[in-house]
């Protein structure tokens, strides 16, 4: 079969190939799946070059989800071949056929495709651990999302809205924040960094929760803008600056800074991994999760993608399909 392989890690994606790999083996409590479709998350780009806290030995292939038919699965798991599955995995997504742990996965619903089902799981799994789990989001909270135009960022604006919260979505790109207006209608709009004041005079003193995958000066900011008791969700540094924190600003302020990693969050509490799942889908299969596809590439056309990817010209999810 074909995969997308990392044979060395580099900056310019010169270690990586489209190449013939051999079908993975399944093992018990495990499905065999056909790729229908795999998104792109901006950890695969890290791995490729050795910055993301995951190093899998070399070679390996990278994608850390899948959506899909069923090939083969244990009597016992729930699944039959042909049922269409979305598979969370920790690698080995961007390939032709893919095995996953039953436990990570969730029939995909009757309304969406599999481009659509393909970026649900890690962005809206990522923003339900923040909204939900670690920020403890209350109807009418002030939600301030960073990084809006991109896959989790997105999938925060989106599911913080269905839950009932007013939603502030910031980016540098003025002409995809209006994508964003125009299909999810957050209560504001505005640029980063300089979003400060105008944040503060909107909430009438500051943000209940903030969603950060940008880092950097934007975090900086937010800690300029946040509530007393407000909850800073640390989600990733995709500005290319860990920020630091001097700690009596938090004193000061009573804010909590809190970092968000779903994946680890589940395989540390699996009944409440189990739980986030089953809640992510059941919005989906409601209709109440609208994500967004911003393209579609061939497996072939993979270095395109993570160009995409790194040039950060996306509104929502990068999609692989066969």
């Amino acid at each position: 079969m074909r995969a997308v392989r990392v044979s060395a890690l580099s900056a310019d994606l010169l270690g990586v190939a489209l190449d013939d790999v051999p079908k993975p083996k399944r093992l018990p409590g495990q499905l065999l799946v056909r790729m229908r479709a795999t998104s792109l998350n901006y950890p695969d780009l890290l791995m490729t070059r050795g910055e993301y806290q995951l190093k899998p030995p070399l070679p390996f292939v990278p994608g850390i989800e899948v959506a899909g038919d069923v090939i083969e699965a244990d009597a016992a798991s729930g699944f039959a071949p042909g049922d269409r599955v979305m598979c969370g995995t920790r690698l080995a997504a961007f390939a032709e056929i893919v095995a996953c742990d039953a436990s990570a996965a969730r029939l995909i619903p009757p309304r969406l495709d599999y481009a659509t089902a393909a970026s649900i799981g890690v962005a809206y799994l990522t923003a339900y651990v923040a909204l939900v789990r670690l920020g403890a989001l209350a109807t009418d909270d002030w939600v301030l999302v960073h990084g809006a135009t991109g896959g989790v960022g997105l999938a925060a604006v989106d599911l913080a809205q269905a839950l009932g919260a007013r939603v502030i979505a910031t980016s540098r790109s003025s002409e995809k924040l209006q994508v964003v207006a125009d299909t999810y209608a957050p209560a504001v709009t505005m640029p980063a960094p300089g979003f400060r004041d105008a944040v503060r005079d909107l909430t009438g003193g500051g943000a209940d929760i903030v969603v950060d995958p940008v880092g950097g000066d934007v975090f900086d900011e937010s800690t300029r803008c946040i509530a007393f008791g407000g909850r800073l969700m640390v989600v990733g540094f995709v500005s290319g600056r860990i920020a630091t924190l001097p700690t009596n600003m938090a004193l000061i302020k009573g804010f909590s800074v809190i970092g968000v990693r779903a994946g680890e969050y589940a395989r540390r509490s699996p009944r409440l991994g189990t739980e986030n799942l089953d809640a992510i889908w059941a919005m989906a299969g409601e209709g109440r999760l609208r994500p967004r596809v911003h393209a579609i590439y061939p497996l072939a056309e993979w270095r395109d993608a993570f160009a995409a990817m790194a040039a950060a010209t996306h509104v929502g999810k990068i999609v692989l399909v066969p």
